[in-house]
């Protein structure tokens, strides 16, 4: 008979997805052959209970027979010797269907047992293996990722312990299983041969036993067709036990070298060193990627490299997919703030960065080499180990700056072209950033007591509560989202409007806000956070610029959701490269709180119109003052004027009493001279009385 197809058992350990791929080959031919073998066990079944239809039931065997080349197995599915075989034995069994057969304890015991076995106990070992490596697998990949999202600023021994213990057990575990799932596998291969062709034999030595008078039928041909398939059969027995046992070895010998690859800490040094002379270089990795504008998620793949392209490939491809190019590229390790033993690829342009996250120190040392080794094209040598040692040294020295603490502390701002802070020193994988250096200018920017909001809070609404009381006693209408009817009146007689579409990431009370690192610091401490918490949702919302206030408006509903006067705007910046971000710096209720937004458009432009408002305000007061200044110059005027007329009407009355004194001391009528003189003295009294008050009003206003 042909050979047959196996599965290796070397590759169980690495579990690349090529294994799984043909390990989904055997397991659908096992599934193929599960099925054929059910249907040749219902029509023996026939044969066994239904005497009556025992005519029937072998014309049913035969037909199966008979169609055994036509299924598609994917294993083995050419065998013509099989297909052969099968083919005669049909024959055989169509010559015989029309005899009757009371064959119920000879047929129970060669032809009936052996299929059961195979059927009930084979099958289902197969089965329950299948179940357990599943199983087993997915307990693998649970304690490698609770391993791999082990934090450097929250990570501790006992929680390291653990994590390394579950990934021993857990691998150690699915390698156990993978190995006798694989045997067992291979095992079938043999078995789905003696499994077809043991029950046939066995039912037509029940028939010739039975029947010695269908010795006619039977020839001496026949006979020896038989002997040569038990013959075939015994042989394939025989190659399986062997090929059992040296499996068994196998597996012993690979538990007992294999046990200290279980562990994803760095081996020991000296009988594992790290090799820096690859060429080609293949396992899995954790590959970053971007979910939204500021967050990123972490995915495991299989990559390899393949000539001088970087590839991937995850669990059921057929086939890997291009990553990056690496001809001419950069790597670099870097320190990322929640993940270790990773390393940045860069292509040759510049313009595409993959960040990758390794298992040990030891594989991301190897991957850097490797990857230096195939951008300076050294796999296109003759003799590519020998190459890569000579120029070994200079890669290691490509790869391994030392940059300072303060390095690494200038590269966390936003200024900075990523988001995490490259650094060289493999030796610095995996180790905690010193906190003395950040808490220096964070303590000195913003609040550490208070918290991130990612929610519309108003930093005036003790204010607007207060407002809302008074309109309330006043018998007023109140808006209850807290925006009254009388400022859309102020807003609009306002020189200036424009309206911005933005969405809100989050605000957080500041110290110094006269600081211009205050923003950018708030920026990256936000962002930080969102990128932490996974927040993806943003309020969207249109910015309103007047010359009196800055309004956040609903766009659906148009209610003001935010109103601060624009007195208290202290400062307001764009982001230094990505304009679309931007910063306002507010002062209320004795505290600085800075609003961090996204803008559709340039950032610097909703900058450019708040400080074209506050000039139009500074403006519009100084008008004000002068206006104002004005009408008090034009009042004190009027009031000297009328001063000045009282004044002169004083001095018209005293000239009219001096003319009437001087012309009653005349003697006119002496007749009347009594009379006359009593009317004089009483009006001389009452111009005296005048003129003293006049006199004292106008010592007053001389005054």
């Amino acid at each position: 008979m042909p050979g047959i197809e196996k599965l290796p058992l070397e590759e169980t350990l690495e579990d690349s997805p090529q294994t799984r791929s043909l390990l989904g080959v055997f397991e659908e031919d096992t599934a193929v052959m599960s099925n054929y073998c059910t249907m040749l066990y219902q029509a023996m079944h026939r044969i066994f209970d239904a005497q009556v239809e025992l005519s029937a039931a072998t014309h049913l065997a035969s037909t199966l027979l008979k169609e055994y080349d036509k299924q598609r197995f994917p294993l083995g599915g050419d065998d013509e010797v099989m297909s052969s075989t099968l083919q005669q034995f049909a024959k055989v069994i169509d010559q015989l269907s029309s005899c009757h057969a009371v064959l119920s304890t000879q047929l129970d015991d060669a032809m009936m047992f052996p299929i059961t076995q195979f059927k009930e106990r084979d099958l289902k070992e197969i089965l329950t293996l299948k179940e357990v490596f599943q199983m087993s697998s997915d307990d693998h990949d649970t304690a490698i990722n609770r391993y791999s999202r082990l934090s450097k600023r929250k990570d501790n021994d006992k929680m390291r312990a653990e994590a390394v213990e579950d990934v021993y057990t857990s691998r150690k575990k699915q390698h156990h299983t993978m190995m006798h799932y694989f045997r067992s596998l291979n095992t079938l291969q043999y078995k789905k041969k003696t499994a077809l062709l043991e029950p046939l034999l066995g039912y037509m030595q029940a028939q010739i036993s039975f029947f010695k008078m269908g010795s006619e039928n039977l020839s001496q041909q026949w006979e020896d067709f038989l002997a040569t398939i038990g013959t075939s059969v015994q042989n394939v027995r025989r190659e399986m036990e062997q090929e059992a046992g040296h499996m068994q070895e196998t597996i012993e010998e690979m538990e007992r070298s294999c046990d200290p690859l279980y562990a994803p800490c760095d081996p020991d040094q000296v009988h594992s060193p790290v090799c820096r002379n690859l060429t080609q270089k293949q396992g899995y990795l954790y590959i970053r990627n971007r979910t939204g504008l500021v967050s990123t998620s972490w995915e495991r793949q299989y990559f390899f490299t393949q000539g001088g392209n970087l590839m991937q490939q995850g669990r059921g491809e057929v086939a890997g997919g291009l990553v990056t190019d690496l001809d001419n590229a950069s790597v670099m390790a870097v320190d990322c703030d929640d993940r270790r033993f990773c390393f940045q690829v860069t292509a040759f342009d510049g313009k595409k960065m993959v960040t990758l996250q390794a298992e040990s120190r030891k594989d991301c040392e190897e991957w850097i080499a490797t990857i230096n080794n195939i951008s300076r094209r050294i796999y296109l040598s003759e003799n590519a180990e020998e190459v890569a040692a000579r120029v070994n040294q200079s890669a290691i020295e490509a790869v391994t700056p030392s940059p300072s603490f303060q390095q690494r502390h200038d590269s966390m701002r936003p200024a900075s072209k990523g988001h995490t802070v490259r650094t060289g020193s493999i030796s610095s994988l995996g180790s905690e950033p010193s906190p003395a250096l950040s808490a220096l200018s964070l303590d000195a920017l913003v609040a550490p007591e208070m918290p991130i909001q990612f929610d519309i809070i108003s930093p005036v609404s003790e204010e607007n509560a207060g407002h809302g009381k008074t309109a309330a006693q006043a018998g007023r209408r109140s808006n209850p989202f807290g925006e009254s009817g009388d400022r859309t009146e102020d807003s609009e007689d306002s020189i200036l409007h424009q309206l911005f579409i933005v969405r809100f990431l989050g605000s957080m009370e500041v110290k110094n806000a006269e600081s211009a690192d205050v923003i950018p610091e708030t920026m990256r401490q936000i962002l930080a956070a969102r990128a932490i918490h996974n927040i993806f949702r943003m309020t969207e919302s249109h910015l309103l610029v007047t010359c009196d206030s800055l309004k956040l408006i609903d766009p659906q509903t148009q209610v003001t959701r935010l109103r601060f006067p624009l007195s208290s705007v202290l400062q307001s910046s764009s982001h230094q490269d990505n304009k679309r971000l931007l910063g306002i710096i507010l002062h209320a209720a004795g505290r600085a709180v800075c609003y961090i937004l996204e803008s559709n458009d340039d950032g610097e432009k909703i900058c450019d119109s708040i400080e074209l408002a506050k000039q139009i305000a500074l403006h519009s007061a100084l008008d004000r003052k002068a206006a104002e200044q004005r009408k008090e110059q034009d009042k004190a005027k009027e009031k000297q004027q009328e001063e000045l007329s009282k004044q002169r009407q004083i001095e018209k009355d005293l000239e009219e009493q001096s003319r009437l004194i001087a012309a009653s001391s005349r003697p006119a009528n002496p007749s009347g001279a009594d009379g006359q003189f009593v009317v004089l003295s009483n009006s001389q009294s009452e111009d005296s009385d005048a003129g003293g008050e006049d006199g004292k009003k106008k010592d007053e206003s001389d005054a």
